[in-house]
């Protein structure tokens, strides 16, 4: 845990951290109560995503077990997991998840002031395969004093109070902003708590790589498939791009962000708003790209500025190294003129 000795005995626990950013902002202490129980959600599904290669492997995940109870898949069991931590934790009062068609309103007696979107497993699709997947959360705060209902979560992502991620890869990260930059917390499995370990993460300005799915190349955009031609055929002399993608949302963004570069879901003739949601993915994600010193648009409107009108609403996202995105940015708005 630190380079001084076996035992650190002054660490900064996610938790620590928290309560020392809310007394600064003289804060309730809720929002705190509000991510320590998110941190229990991200630990328990982190446990469930390391067991279940072998539970898989030695047949043990059958479609039921032996007191003949359903076994629940990993990505019904983070719901799960999520959605009882934040009810049971009494902060907030409207949850919005990529597993549920509609909004789930907290019972009145354990409600809060805060709203909650999240995509309990992203990148679940990826489990049999080992690639790294994770948890994203967006956090609101419930702007009237009106029984709550799901118009609530229909905020743009400016009116955000936390947003962050979980990724359960090599090791399990936990990456948050409350509104002063991005903080990178690493699980410890010794003590089991988060501990910080990179402070005021920044994005570099221009990166030398671009991520997408170019499975798609044959219905991207003409401004898509222009940007990419120049990342591959630069005229101007410079070395080409790289190009990395996983195929996990918070694999690749999180890529982006300690590398830079552009990370690019982009509608399609196909899928003309792309395929991720803004609510529980594109915002939290933009969140934090911006709080890095990055951008995230669509290629044509800042994505924190977009006003939801429904709560599973896509959007084609453009994130990243703030060059690369303005590059991006300017050749879909010359497409845009013709």
């Amino acid at each position: 845990m630190s380079e001084r000795g076996a035992f650190d005995t002054n660490v900064v626990t996610m938790t620590r951290f928290v309560m020392e950013e809310g007394r600064k902002a003289k804060g309730t202490g809720e929002l705190t109560t509000l991510l320590s129980s998110l941190c229990t959600a991200v630990k328990a599904i982190s446990c469930a995503v390391r067991k279940a290669g072998i539970a898989h492997l030695y047949g043990i995940a059958g479609s039921t077990n032996v007191t003949g109870d359903q076994v629940k898949k990993l990505d019904i069991l983070s719901n799960d997991l999520v959605i009882n931590m934040l009810k049971s934790s009494f902060t907030s009062c409207v949850l919005v998840s990529e597993e549920n068609e509609n909004a789930i309103i907290i019972e009145p007696e354990k409600r809060g002031k805060y709203i909650v979107c999240f995509d309990p497993l992203d990148g679940s699709s990826n489990i049999d395969c080992l690639v790294s997947i994770g948890t994203i959360f967006s956090i609101y705060k419930k702007n009237n004093d009106e029984e709550p209902c799901e118009k609530d979560a229909l905020q743009p992502g400016r009116n955000l109070v936390a947003a962050g991620y979980a990724l359960y890869g090599s090791a399990t990260m936990m990456v948050i902003s409350t509104g002063n930059g991005v903080n990178c917390f690493m699980l410890d499995p010794a003590i089991g708590e988060f501990i910080l370990v990179d402070r005021d993460v920044k994005i570099k300005k221009r990166g030398k790589i671009y991520s997408l799915n170019e499975g798609y190349a044959m219905h991207f955009e003409p401004a898509v498939t222009e940007y990419l031609q120049k990342k591959k055929f630069p005229q101007d002399g410079t070395e080409p791009y790289g190009s990395r993608y996983i195929g996990s949302m918070v694999a690749d963004v999180h890529r982006t962000l300690m590398y830079g570069g552009i990370f690019l879901y982009p509608g399609n003739a196909k899928s003309p708003k792309g395929k991720l949601r803004l609510l529980y993915e594109g915002n939290p994600m933009a969140y934090i790209i911006e709080q890095a010193g990055g951008m995230a648009s669509t290629g044509l409107e800042t994505i924190l500025d977009i006003q939801p009108e429904n709560i599973h609403q896509r959007a084609p996202v453009a994130m990243g190294s703030t060059e690369d995105v303005l590059e991006y940015i300017a050749i879909c708005k010359k497409h845009a003129k013709k």
